[in-house]
């Protein structure tokens, strides 16, 4: 009889128990990681697919990613323009109830609310996301606007918004305060009136026209310009004489001169006098006193907005016009382009011709891209900070000779260019930008059906069940039991044992 060699059936059992022990310890792993295999070699045709099905969730990861960044600022876009447009209407209150108030208090409470108003806006404008400013253009790193206080009071050698408004008070006033008109008497019947010189400053004759019997008016013609009224014969009570005037900021006032009989007259009446020649010298003094009212109440307030025009519409490549001449300039005859070394530039970001909203763009699909940049001398926003900072510039207090009507024309001016029809409006700002934002929603969405879809098919490809993996081990656990009694029952044979 032979016998086999026990050494090679023992190491073939060893070599089978190694392979189980190895077995073992995957399914161990796939029942920790839930995955089929830790390698893609391990997935055999399929590691292709899978490959690829791992790119596209890795990309839709990375987009989401962006999504997230990007709806947390044009979140913070969105509330800082509501504020704004709650500062709108909180200025706009401030406006009508100083006009309520006849002692020029009102003036001062509305130019407080200006003041805090504008310190606000400047706040919201330099609002950051992370290390990134939000109405900065492209310029991302460096804030939108100046300080409060540079923009009002200037920074050393550039000057601020109430200098330029204090310069071009001085031209549009003159030196007599009767907005660089020159009111004569040509002969002992007539009285003129002519601008001083050629230039953009002060009041600008539109028209003179009257009523009064035997009164004959002329003009405006010649340059600079000049216009009359003669009295041939004594007016009646009554009767007018209504001159028209331009003003620097576009608008125009009719200052309508009434005849009486009253001595001493009212405002913005000329007493009839015993001869034409007397009502002529009457007429001149009273339209003196009326012109020096007006220069103090709608020129002063046109003049302010007029500055606040230049200094607000001004960038780093364009400067604002600044009054020509050396102080003080009450015979101005003309603008000088300002610099950066002497004028503040109120917008510190970037500026462009092409729309604000593309400064700034992500893709946050693979054929998909949104648009969300803004900058701070958009004409919406910048509107409202000029209005805003002119309120707060223009001192108005109750002393000042007629401040209550220098409040009112300047609120009435102010109100109207912050609802100027027709414009861009912040809330035209805030519909750009939710449109961002149902794109970015409706893509999140998309993303996650598109994420729950591969990762079914991932997991159908690279997944395991945890039912069929215990299957495997238990039964696999039990063959190694057996394989190992085996093993020992050999390794405890011996010739003895085996004859017996």
């Amino acid at each position: 009889m032979s016998i086999s060699s026990i050494g090679a059936q023992s190491a073939l059992i060893m070599q089978q128990l190694v392979q189980m022990r190895a077995k073992f310890d995957d399914l161990q792993r796939q029942l920790g990681s839930g995955q089929k295999s830790a390698t893609y070699a391990g997935l055999g045709i399929d590691r292709g697919v899978t490959v690829s099905l791992n790119s596209q969730l890795s990309a839709i990861s990375g987009y989401d990613n962006t999504i997230d960044n990007v709806m947390a600022r044009v979140n913070l876009m969105n509330t800082a323009l509501g504020n704004m447009i709650d500062i709108t209407s909180t200025v706009k209150s401030a406006m009508v109830q100083a006009n309520g108030v006849g002692n020029g208090g009102g003036a001062q409470v509305a130019q407080q609310t200006g003041l805090s108003s504008l310190d606000q806006l400047i706040g919201l404008l330099n609002s950051q996301a992370g290390d990134r400013y939000l109405f900065s253009g492209r310029a991302t790193d460096q804030p939108a606007v100046e300080t409060i206080d540079h923009i009002l009071n200037g920074d050393g050698a550039r000057a601020g918004l109430k200098q330029l408004i204090s310069e071009r008070n001085q031209a549009d006033l003159g030196a007599d305060g009767l907005g660089r008109l020159v009111i004569s008497a040509p002969t002992a019947t007539s009285v003129g009136v002519a601008e001083d010189s050629v230039s953009p400053f002060g009041f600008k004759l539109a028209s003179i026209t009257t009523n009064a019997s035997g009164a004959t008016a002329s003009g405006p013609s010649g340059s600079p310009a000049s216009m009359s009224i003669d009295f041939s014969a004594i007016p009646s009570p009554g009767q007018t004489v209504t001159l028209r005037l331009n003003l620097p900021d576009g608008t125009s006032e009719n200052l309508t001169l009434t005849a009486t009989t009253n001595s001493p007259p009212g405002a913005n009446e000329f007493t009839i006098g015993a001869t034409p020649a007397d009502t002529a010298t009457n007429f001149q003094a009273a339209l003196t006193t009326a012109i020096g009212t007006l220069g103090n109440t709608a020129l002063t307030a046109a003049s302010a907005v007029a500055a606040s025009n230049d200094f607000f519409s001004a960038d780093a490549s364009n400067p604002p016009q600044r009054i020509g001449g050396s102080p003080p300039f009450y015979a101005a005859t003309g603008t000088v382009p300002g610099t950066a070394a002497n004028t503040v530039i109120w917008y510190t970001g970037e500026t462009g011709t092409d729309p604000a909203r593309s400064t700034a763009t992500a893709r946050i699909d693979t054929s998909l891209s949104v648009s969300y940049g803004a900058r701070a001398n958009e004409n919406a926003i910048k509107t409202l900070v000029q209005n805003v900072a002119t309120l707060a510039a223009v001192t108005i207090a109750p002393t000042t000779p007629n401040g209550v009507g220098l409040s009112a024309a300047l609120d009435q001016r102010l109100a109207v260019n912050l609802s100027a029809p027709g414009t861009q409006s912040i809330a035209d700002i805030e519909t750009d930008l939710a449109s961002a934002q149902t794109s970015l929603k409706a893509a999140k969405d998309r993303h996650q059906q598109a994420n729950s879809t591969l990762n079914d098919f991932l997991q159908q490809i690279d997944g395991v069940s945890n039912e069929d993996v215990g299957s495997q081990l238990l039964t696999l656990q039990t063959r190694m039991q057996a394989s190992m009694q085996v093993t020992s029952m050999l390794y405890q044979t011996s010739l003895v044992n085996y004859i017996k």
